[in-house]
């Protein structure tokens, strides 16, 4: 039978539930276990696609297509299990779900309720991830405890472990220690008043794990324990880490929490090995190369998870080059006020990320003409590959006013365009590319070179593509289509010869989806290489 770990957090939302979650369940695969791993988000979106990333950061998509809460990613990159379709609900998707089985008779004329038909979805939800070869799921619960949409979602957790028993589900709640610097003191308070809530709603916490910025004293634990029914060996400090968010696994270990939850859930303790997450750490805190900057070219940098599969992804290929990658965050926007020589001066590489719309368009092809024309290595995302034919066409081959026809209909180089078939969807959504799409690496290029095998399989999430009728002119001056899809035929990777750029390379898909601490994504790999000079 599949066990269960629900993850809620109370007192301020942002506390790492995400990371928690993400943390535990890399030990207790280290352990010898297959876990799975789902967020619940309490908003009314069907899922986070159509959300502005300045409201909910990133979405990150999974390998099936969904596009989700970023805190998959997290789960993705602590354990490398992909998720799916089954690991982001949200309440707009519950409720949306309960009203179609109701217009179509599915409950046979009775008065659909919160309880027991939402809540019931909720929990067919969770248990979708239920099977066989599936030891553990762990449910991280979004937003805080008394927030008034979360109830629905913690009352599904209540009878879901109810239902299952307590040696089958196990309640972790995140909570806030805060210090007061006035008072030079760690306060339990908040902590003892968000337990009191959960309680009063009939969730008892089986451990407790207190986010803090000092370290708790014995008084802390014993007065966390008495007041929140918790056992004393099960209140664990999650302390702010000093280096990396990847420490934080190696930090809960040293306190046994996969050991307390294997046994409270009736299982057997293996040997846990850390070793090679710990070298990784070690090499990314004491590199032995130096540093490098990069710049990212954004349209929304003012909001840290934006962008933050990139910013890992980065991190991961400094950590394979033993180099510390120091990110240089740059508002496209501002380039066009400015001038990418004034803002992008320095820098070892240039990175131009996704987006969708018009804005800040013309700073991003501002920064690759300053990358193509100062031989600074160049990559390109999704919207930064499509911004890098765009100057290419621009600039290199005369194409003058070359432009998407998203953001300029009437161009007459509609160098990125939709297809025929897509121009004829009325509804938007149904034109995207989503989820994981096959690629042939073409020999002899710095792609191939990177991945090293031709068959190869990324993440898509985009709208408009590489104009292929149009390729001609571009191929001509020496721009080399280096991956392309075998389905369709479309172009997936592009980039320039050696003999005329040092590393420009540009792909239609999100790599950053796919990449790992401990095994960083063959193109970053690559770019931190050539930003390092190598």
């Amino acid at each position: 039978m599949t066990k269960h770990i629900f993850v809620t957090g109370g007192v301020v939302s942002s506390l790492g539930k995400g990371l928690t979650a993400a943390s535990v369940a890399l030990l207790l695969k280290r352990r010898g276990y297959s876990v799975k791993l789902q967020k619940l988000d309490p908003y009314l979106n069907v899922d986070p696609g159509t959300m502005s990333p300045y409201q909910h950061g990133e979405v990150y998509v999974t390998v099936d297509g969904a596009e989700t809460d970023l805190d998959l990613g997290h789960y993705e990159r602590f354990t490398d299990v992909d998720c799916t379709q089954e690991s982001n609900y949200t309440t707009g998707r519950i409720y949306s779900n309960v009203i179609q089985r109701e217009r179509e008779g599915g409950y046979l004329g009775k008065t659909v309720q919160v309880i027991p038909h939402i809540v019931d979805e909720i929990k067919k939800g969770i248990k979708s991830l239920d099977a066989d070869d599936v030891d553990i799921v762990i449910t991280e619960i979004g937003g805080t405890v008394g927030d008034i949409e979360s109830l629905p979602f913690l009352e599904a957790i209540r009878e879901l472990r109810q239902e299952i028993g307590p040696e089958n589900g196990i309640f972790m709640h995140v909570t806030l220690v805060p210090y007061i610097k006035a008072a030079g003191e760690l306060k339990t308070k908040p902590s003892q008043q968000s337990v009191s809530l959960l309680r009063s709603i009939g969730i008892i916490p089986d451990i407790l794990i207190c986010r803090c910025e000092h370290s708790l004293e014995e008084e802390h634990k014993a007065k966390l324990a008495l007041f929140c029914n918790v056992d004393r060996d099960l209140i664990i400090e999650e302390k702010d880490v000093a280096n990396t968010i990847y420490e934080v696994p190696l930090d809960l270990a040293k306190q046994d929490v996969d050991v307390y939850l294997i046994e409270k859930l009736g299982l057997h303790v293996s040997s846990l090995d850390m070793s090679d997450w710990e070298a990784m750490v070690d090499t990314l805190v004491n590199p032995e190369n130096g540093e490098v900057e990069i710049a990212v070219v954004g349209k929304y940098i003012s909001l840290q998870d934006s962008y933050k599969s990139i910013y890992e992804s980065l991190t991961h290929g400094g950590i394979a080059n033993s180099v510390k990658v120091n990110v240089r965050m740059i508002e496209s926007e501002e380039i066009e006020r400015k001038s990418a020589e004034e803002l992008l001066k320095g820098v070892d590489g240039v990175l131009v990320p996704g987006g969708f719309g018009d804005r800040g368009i013309e700073g991003k092809i501002a920064a690759v003409k300053f990358a193509r024309e100062n031989k600074i290595p160049y990559f390109g995302i999704c919207l930064g590959m499509q911004c890098a034919v765009i100057e290419f066409a621009r600039n290199v081959c005369g194409m003058e006013g070359a432009n998407s026809a998203e953001f300029d209909p009437e161009t007459k180089y509609p160098v990125i365009d939709l297809m025929e078939e897509q121009k004829k969807i009325t509804n938007m959504g149904g034109t995207m590319r989503l989820g994981h799409w096959d690629c042939q690496v073409q020999k002899d290029t710095k792609a191939y070179a990177a991945y090293d095998e031709i068959d190869i399989k990324e993440r898509h999430r985009h709208r408009y593509e590489f104009n292929d009728e149009l390729k001609g002119k571009l191929q001509e001056h020496g721009l080399i289509i280096s991956g392309i899809s075998p389905e369709s035929g479309l172009t997936e990777i592009v980039e320039m010869k050696p003999e005329d750029h040092p590393h420009f390379v540009a792909c239609q898909f999100h790599p950053e989806f796919q990449s790992r601490p401990l095994k960083a994504h063959p193109l970053f790999k690559e770019f931190i290489k050539a930003s390092m000079g190598v």
